[in-house]
């Protein structure tokens, strides 16, 4: 999956660094990263190649390198482009440490972004020297970074598991999902999403593997479970295209591994589940 990135070592605790010539610094601009990409790999900007940088935020490292982000993104060296995030899924890459950096720095970025000012007074927020924070200098109201809980749910009956194809958005198979709602617990959230995209009760409800997700700055955790009763599958056409039973065999993958959805659905079509 994406955050899979042995024998590099992912670092997120917050330091009050000061970025110098040679760390790396993210440029994001709407659904687009500021990159290059050669010989298989992501080349990311230093800071000594981009130019009227106004405000350098450390994010995190990964082993020695350290990674910034510049919130302004008014000017660059032109040998980098913006690429869009979607399209950097598609690259033939060596290994997962540049996509995860990308979507890490990424879900820092929106929340950087979506709180410029203070949702209790107005006032401009400002960064907490010794948390990963935001900060009002005015009400001390305290913003830290925003993570949506979700559920990726593997619904199977006997050899058979549901795919469904959203009805809008991502393309390819993927398996019933949805975010955690308040008040409720994640076996809850698992309950209500099958019920409400395919309209049928569940049991056996069991705990697989989580995940990062941070282009929609999400914690994903997956759980597989069994159809309870009537398998007779009942769309919600507002959300999804379709939603089948597949047997094991006759699953389609992702085009890549990045996902903890992919990795579910063959898991299940490898028998191992």
């Amino acid at each position: 999956m994406i955050q899979e990135i042995y024998p590099h070592t992912f670092n997120n605790a917050y330091k009050n660094y000061t970025v110098d010539n040679d760390d790396t610094v993210f440029v994001f601009k709407d659904e687009k990263v500021l990159i290059r990409y050669e010989d298989n790999k992501i080349i990311f900007p230093l800071f000594k190649e981009l130019n009227n940088i106004k405000e350098c935020i450390y994010l995190f490292s990964i082993d020695d390198t350290r990674y910034f982000i510049d919130l302004n993104a008014q000017s660059y060296n032109d040998s980098f482009s913006f690429v869009p995030m979607k399209d950097t899924r598609t690259f033939n890459l060596e290994t997962n440490t540049e996509i995860f950096a990308i979507y890490s720095a990424y879900h820092l970025w929106k929340w950087y972004c979506a709180n410029k000012y203070c949702g209790a007074c107005k006032e401009e927020m400002i960064h907490d020297s010794r948390e990963r924070a935001l900060r009002c200098p005015k009400c001390n109201n305290v913003v830290y970074p925003r993570i949506n809980p979700a559920v990726i749910i593997g619904v199977t009956n006997k050899d058979k598991i549901i795919l469904t194809r959203y009805r809008v958005g991502y393309k390819l198979n993927a398996l019933v999902a949805g975010f955690t709602e308040f008040g409720e617990t994640l076996e809850q959230t698992v309950e209500r999403e099958v019920m409400e995209e395919v309209g049928l009760k569940v049991k056996n409800i069991r705990y697989y593997k989580s995940q990062p997700w941070g282009v929609a700055q999400d914690i994903l955790a997956g759980f597989f479970c069994e159809v309870d009763g009537d398998d007779t599958i009942h769309v919600d056409e507002t959300e999804l295209k379709s939603a089948l039973w597949v047997k094991r065999e006759d699953i389609e993958l992702q085009d890549n591994n990045y996902s903890l959805t992919n990795e579910m659905m063959r898991m299940f079509k490898e028998n191992k589940i």
